[in-house]
């Protein structure tokens, strides 16, 4: 029998809950235990310590012989399953789901832009998850049925709190070190047959950034280009990309009272303009300050009755009051937010708009080097987006004593799983077709690396920010910095002190700067040398790289 039909019989069951009201998703939650109700209102819930953030080890894509040239195997997070193993894991999600005393179900799309909304049915036995999926995917939009995926539904099956069978998977999947044995977690997918299996991920953020994954191997192949960004929108239609990993100021910089956001995370763009992916926002909160980022604060800490709210505050400190210690990490850096977009002041409700003016790529450089703002040419902007510079700090790892170059191509390295060529030719088609102008934004650090240094101070890369996105940055005087290439500008609106906008001015040991500009433009080189060199990457982006 296919995978959909033994679906369809499974949503046919007496303990089947199917798009049941948002209030009685929360409320069953609550019953169920799966979270508890803040002062304020909203939801908080707790992962076992295996789950406070996503699994990469444990991340696997299906590979079929006649789709496999479609996906890079040399890129460290595309790991292969073989198709038997993962007909076994869909069996056991479906045998733990028929077994299940509630079994929850929702029908939603993720995307805005109806022409390629791609339907998505959640099932799950935790109502929690299927309530992070009503925050983060989006409602069925009229005129699905002319989307490109009409006929092209995806599945999901989310089995969060059991574990696998060990000695079932034994081969199969990967040794875990930490329990000594097979691992019992997997979030696997499988693009040919469109389906996705969540197990033993009590993370959230699995079930959002799976489909997503879906949407980034899809669409490509229909001429749009995914991006892993932010975007909003001024009063007079303009639209802002902001582009950047955990911790670089994505969502923190979009969320700006004065201009409309359309989505913190996930959009696409294709020959209308751009659209959001999803419904709703997953943001970190960890030292989250309410008088520096009041919209996140608002959205998820606002005062409403807990069957209206709905915000999902996961593995935050939480204290017997109800009330919350943001700064508190003991339980995970990693802590988030789950809240719909309509929580936030001002959002462009179609969540899409026209092609975008300028796009932001935000870094944050521990190093110390990098101009807090510069201008990138088109093959520039090609190669930074190829490469996905941002920097690990010292005590987040084992083992890093000190900044580390971190690279994750496209500002999302784990999410996107095709030929890296596919996704920098689509964009520099479209920046050559709309005359979009991209900019490299520094939010690390400046005067020093990190540990000497100070980070670079929010208000001011806000000012930088909106100098780029206004246009007030286009005719400036520039002049190329000779370890990485970009244009710096020699002034900036909004900022008084225009000496910072050259970085080694900021340092007082000049011959410091130079040795470690120096490193991480040998990093570079030695980046590009290991993953790029042989995937016929036009020889004009390569000559944009530091370092070669």
């Amino acid at each position: 029998m296919s995978f959909k039909k033994r679906v369809d019989e499974l949503l046919l069951g007496s303990s089947i809950k199917r798009n049941i009201s948002r209030s009685d998703l929360i409320q069953a939650s609550v019953d169920n235990g799966e979270a508890v109700v803040t002062k304020n209102g909203a939801l908080a819930t707790w992962t076992k310590p295996d789950s406070t953030g996503r699994s990469p080890k444990d991340t696997l894509i299906v590979k079929h012989p006649d789709s496999a040239d479609t996906i890079d195997w040399t890129a460290a997070n595309n790991i292969p399953v073989d198709p038997e193993t993962f007909d076994m894991l869909v069996d056991d999600a479906l045998e733990n789901l028929s077994k299940s005393s509630n079994v929850y179900a929702s029908d939603r799309v993720i995307g805005a832009d109806a022409s390629y909304a791609m339907p998505v049915t959640t099932v799950s036995n935790k109502a929690l998850n299927v309530l992070f999926c009503d925050n983060m995917f989006r409602e069925t939009p009229e005129g699905v049925k002319n989307s490109i995926f009409a006929d092209r539904p995806f599945t999901l099956l989310v089995c969060p709190d059991q574990k696998l069978d060990a000695a079932r998977y034994e081969g199969r999947l990967r040794v875990d070190e930490r329990i000594n044995g097979t691992s019992t977690m997997v979030i696997a997918v499988d693009f040919d047959r469109r389906i996705g299996v969540v197990y033993g991920s009590q993370y959230c953020g699995s079930c959002k950034k799976m489909l997503f994954t879906v949407m980034n191997y899809m669409l490509p192949a229909e001429g749009i280009l995914p991006i892993h960004c932010s975007a909003n929108e001024g009063p007079d239609g303009d639209i802002a990309l902001l582009l950047g990993l955990s911790g670089t100021g994505k969502t923190t910089l979009s969320a700006v009272a004065e201009r409309g956001l359309l989505g913190d995370d996930e959009h696409g763009w294709n020959d209308g303009g751009v659209a959001n992916f999803e419904n709703g926002c997953y943001a970190k909160l960890i030292d989250l300050d309410p008088n520096k980022e009041p919209e996140i604060f608002k959205a998820c800490f606002q005062e409403k009755p807990y069957l209206e709210h709905g915000a999902i505050i996961e593995n935050a400190l939480m204290w017997p009051n109800g009330t919350f210690d943001l700064y508190d990490d003991r339980l995970t850096p990693n802590s988030r937010g789950s809240y719909p977009l309509e929580y936030l002041t001002n959002i462009n409700k179609t969540s899409t708009g026209d092609h975008p003016n300028v796009i932001l790529f935000l870094t944050a450089d521990a190093n110390g080097v990098l101009p807090p703002v510069s201008k990138l040419t088109k093959e520039q902007a090609m190669l930074w987006f190829i490469m996905g510079y941002t920097s690990k700090l010292a005590g987040t790892e084992t083992g890093v004593t000190e900044p580390k170059s971190a690279f994750s191509r496209f500002f999302g390295a784990p999410f996107m799983p095709r030929n890296p060529d596919e996704y920098a030719d689509l964009l520099g088609k479209k920046l050559d077709e709309h005359d979009t102008q991209v900019y490299l934004v520094n939010t690390g650090w400046s005067g020093g690396p990190y540990g000497v240094g100070s980070r670079m101070d929010i208000m001011l890369t806000r000012a930088m920010v909106a100098a780029a996105i206004d246009g007030s940055l286009k005719d400036v005087e520039y002049k190329q910095d000779e370890n990485f290439k970009v244009w710096v500008p020699q002034s900036c609106p909004g900022v008084e002190d225009e000496s910072i906008l050259t970085a080694i001015n900021t340092w007082d040991d000049k011959a410091a700067y130079g040795e470690r500009a120096t490193k991480l433009a040998q990093d570079f080189a030695a980046q590009w040398k290991k993953a790029y060199a042989d995937k016929d990457i036009d020889a004009a982006i390569a000559a944009e790289c530091p370092g070669l």
